[in-house]
């Protein structure tokens, strides 16, 4: 049996946050770190941090929708970061941490938006969603040593700090989508 693959390209803000969530999502088959969503060709980290490339940081994920669907990836995403923050997830501020929804087919596109019509209608957050749905381009994988920088480095501050926290919830509340 083979199984099949999708991608799924998203940023919500730092990126070493959502690739320490995905890689502990069952069906997820991989989980890389980069950059997308700018015009600067194989942007370095140094050069996206300063804002001007376009660029957000964001995580590509290999995924089998046979285990976990395109809207699964897109729930998880919303609740483990905040989408109502423009150009902001904590203390990260710029541009390069948006949140942002690169869609890869007219399929992820309706199912984005229609997720984001429906956590609206919920009323989850106080604010609105500002994240950004826009057709996929170019993705750049981020330099190696961003590359599991949670599981190469869970004692550093920001990991304590910041990730162990998103990580809790998201094992938490997704209890049946984490493969431990």
């Amino acid at each position: 049996m083979t199984e099949s693959k999708e991608l799924a390209t998203l940023g919500g803000g730092c990126f070493w946050c959502t690739e320490a969530v995905f890689s502990g999502a069952r069906g997820v088959l991989r989980v890389r770190p980069g950059y997308a969503g700018g015009a600067t060709r194989n942007p370095t980290y140094e050069e996206v941090c300063t804002g001007q490339t376009g660029h957000a940081e964001v995580i590509q994920i290999e995924f089998d929708p046979a285990k976990i669907s395109y809207r699964d990836i897109l729930t998880i995403f919303f609740h483990t970061h905040d989408p109502t923050t423009k150009n902001r997830q904590g203390g990260d501020s710029g541009t390069q941490y948006r949140s942002v929804i690169l869609v890869h087919s007219p399929e992820q596109q309706q199912v984005a938006q229609e997720l984001i019509r429906d956590l609206t209608a919920e009323k989850l957050w106080t604010g609105p969603i500002v994240t950004e749905v826009v057709p996929y381009t170019t993705f750049y994988v981020a330099e190696e040593y961003h590359h599991a920088y949670y599981k190469k480095n869970p004692e550093r501050g920001y990991c304590q700090m910041i990730i162990a926290p998103k990580l809790a919830k998201f094992r938490h509340e997704f209890a049946d989508r984490w493969a431990p």
